[in-house]
C-alpha cells in the first residue's frame, strides 16, 4: 500500500529519497563535529542547570556570547526543514509538523549530550539542548508552512492519458460485428469481445 500525503497522491520517491540523503549527511557531520575527542589541557564543569550556561557566555562579552549561543542554534537547525522534508507529506497540521520535528531533534540533542559523556574533552550542558531546540523550531516556523502553503497552490499537473488496447490498434466494439464475413473476420471479433468488450443488442443478418 503506498502512502498517501500529497494532496491524497503518493509522495514522489525522488523528493523524500533526497531528503532522507540529506538528513543522513548532516546527522554524520553533527557526529563528526560533536562527538571527536579533544585534546585540551582543561574543561569545563557539566552544567545540568538550564540557562546557567548562556549567561556565563553572556558575561564573557558580546563577541563570544555571540558565537557560543550562534553555533549552539545553528548545530541542529537544518534538522526543521531536513526532517519534514524527509517525511514527505504535504497536507499536514502546522502545529503537529512543528511538535514532531522539535521532539525528535530534542531528543537527537539529547542523545548527543549523553554520548559526549564517554568522549574525552566533551562535558554535557543542558543548555545546549535547548539552543539546539530552539535553532530547529526557528528554522521550521521561517521556512517549511510557508514552503508547504506554496506547493499546495501548485496546479495540478496533465494527467496520464489512458493506454491504448494491445498491439497499438482499436478494438471492435460490440456494434461493429459484421453480418456476414470471412472466418477470420469473425475469429477476430469474437477474440476482441473476449478481451473485455461489453456487448449490447445488435442486428445479425441470416443468411438464406
Amino acid at each position: 500500500m503506498q502512502r498517501q500525503g500529497w494532496g491524497g497522491e503518493s509522495p514522489p520517491i525522488g523528493f523524500r529519497a533526497t531528503g532522507g540523503l540529506l538528513l543522513v549527511a548532516h546527522l554524520l557531520l553533527v557526529g563528526w563535529v560533536t562527538l571527536r575527542p579533544l585534546d585540551v589541557p582543561w574543561v569545563s564543569a557539566t552544567n545540568l542547570h538550564p540557562l546557567a550556561g548562556i549567561r556565563a557566555d553572556l558575561a564573557r562579552g558580546p563577541a563570544e556570547a555571540a558565537a557560543r549561543i550562534g553555533s549552539g542554534l545553528a548545530l541542529l537547525a537544518p534538522l526543521g526543514i531536513l526532517l519534514p522534508l524527509a517525511d514527505g507529506r504535504l497536507h499536514v497540521s502546522p502545529v503537529g509538523s512543528l511538535l514532531r520535528t522539535v521532539s525528535a531533534a530534542a531528543l537527537i540533542s539529547l542523545a548527543i549530550e549523553l554520548l559526549q559523556t564517554g568522549v574525552p574533552g566533551r562535558v554535557v550542558d543542558i543548555d545546549s539542548v535547548l539552543l539546539n531546540t530552539a535553532g530547529v523550531a526557528v528554522l521550521h516556523l521561517a521556512v517549511v508552512p510557508a514552503a508547504r502553503a506554496r506547493l499546495r497552490r501548485r496546479p495540478d499537473g496533465p494527467r496520464r492519458r489512458a493506454p491504448s488496447a494491445r498491439g497499438g490498434g482499436t478494438r471492435p466494439g460490440p456494434s461493429e460485428r459484421p453480418g456476414q464475413g470471412s472466418p477470420e473476420v469473425l475469429r477476430r471479433w469474437e477474440e476482441g469481445r473476449a478481451q473485455g468488450a461489453t456487448p449490447t443488442t445488435t442486428r445479425v443478418g441470416v443468411a438464406p
